[in-house]
């Protein structure tokens, strides 16, 4: 049985979040432009961030693959032709596409570059892979809807060459690997654009057509009225059978996600990977840690998804649409000053007030803040506005890219 450590491959929404990703244990990212890709409201990356991105992973010894996974139509076709002659000068590590005339453009214009299939293309079974694979392919993204045991099968009638990669923790969608009409429907806006509104996650009511403005819920049992809203996917505690089934990079979503969650993510996964590859039974005995470290950034509750059957109603929350939120994000250390460290602020908070330091080597210190002042070295005590810029003094030092968050008790 082929038994290959797989890539953990996070998202990326800004330079900032990608430099995380990278710290915190990411083997690969991937990112999206200004154009093309599939989450037009993430603040996605300018040209110049682009090419600073991709030398910092590079520098890094890590990979980096870009979206392109729109559904194209016509007048789409030269300005993704030309976006491709631009990405051929900068060098990432591959196209991340779903449609086969942008794909077939990708191949024309810059072939040294990977090409992997977007889960946007639907791929449930192994003559598609092999499809992509002949046209030159070398990674295709399964399906959210494939089971455990269909991407075994697709492993084994695919040539070892062909990469796997699937999705093993974030959002789900409730239509066909994303392929949703309804945002278009509502507010004009679509998702096979990159704009969805996201309104598998709004609240629903019925109207009885000669009740006119008498609105109903609509409930199950009385447990609520958000029919659409899946939880969370969470594969942390399956990582063997992820390894097993020959899966080659497990995917994160989530590239419109705070720095805080692609850190608690990736080194929470980075951890569980390498116990397990160290030692299984080490890491069948930290299961417990791992889910509670991966529950310290925003979540919808967890589930595993269509990888053990199809998901039922206990894998939809009934009785919300806001995540569960334990820990507020602070910020990240930059460079130091005069024995205090530079912060852009991210949310408040004060002098006194007790908060946490996570690491990328897995420690997290529960600190006091002792001192805070603006960037011209006034004292201060709190920083009350939005990306403000301030220099903290936490009584430890610090290095960049530590992550500053604050455990709220109560939650959302």
């Amino acid at each position: 049985m082929r038994k290959k450590k797989p890539e953990l491959l996070m998202p990326a929404s800004s330079l900032e979040v990608l430099k995380v990703a990278i710290h915190y244990g990411a083997d690969a990212v991937y990112i999206g432009g200004e154009m093309f890709g599939l989450r037009a409201k993430a603040k996605n990356f300018s040209k110049e961030e682009m090419m600073e991105g991709i030398d910092f992973v590079h520098a890094h010894g890590k990979r980096i693959y870009i979206t392109a996974n729109i559904t194209a139509h016509n007048g789409d076709l030269e300005g993704v032709r030309k976006y491709f002659q631009e990405l051929k000068e900068m060098g990432p590590d591959a196209l991340i596409i779903s449609d086969p005339g942008v794909f077939s453009i990708a191949r024309e214009v810059c072939p040294e570059i990977e090409a992997h299939i977007s889960t946007q293309a639907n791929n449930v079974n192994y003559a598609t892979y092999q499809f992509w694979h002949k046209l030159g392919a070398t990674r295709v993204v399964s399906a959210r809807e494939l089971s455990i045991e269909e991407i075994r099968q697709i492993r084994e009638h695919i040539p070892d060459e062909l990469e796997i990669e699937t999705f093993v923790h974030g959002a789900m969608c409730i239509s066909y690997s994303g392929r949703c009409l309804l945002s278009n429907y509502f507010t004009g806006r679509d998702a096979n654009l990159g704009a969805c509104t996201h309104p598998c996650r709004w609240k629903y009511y019925i109207m009885e057509e000669n009740r006119p403005g008498e609105y109903l819920p609509v409930e199950e049992n009385e447990r609520g009225t958000y029919i659409f809203n899946s939880k969370d996917l969470c594969m942390i505690e399956h990582i063997p059978d992820i390894v097993e089934a020959g899966i080659d990079s497990m995917k994160v979503e989530g590239r419109m996600k705070t720095a805080l969650y692609v850190a608690v993510v990736a080194r929470t996964y980075r951890e569980a990977l390498d116990d397990y590859f160290k030692d299984p039974a080490l890491y069948e005995k930290k299961i417990p840690h791992y889910m509670e470290e991966i529950s310290k950034c925003t979540y919808r509750q967890y589930t595993t998804g269509f990888f053990y059957g199809k998901p039922t109603h206990e894998d939809q929350v009934y009785d919300s649409n806001t995540y569960v939120t334990e820990y507020t994000y602070l910020g990240l250390i930059g460079e130091e000053r005069g024995g205090m460290y530079s912060l852009e602020q991210r949310n408040k908070f004060y002098v006194g007030e007790q908060i946490e330091v996570m690491h990328p080597d897995g420690r997290t210190d529960e600190v006091t803040v002792k001192a805070m002042t603006d960037e011209e070295g006034n004292p201060i005590e709190s920083c009350p506005h939005p990306k403000q810029k301030i220099y903290v003094d936490l009584g430890i030092a610090l290095e960049p890219l530590d992550v500053l968050r604050r455990h709220d008790k109560e939650g959302i």
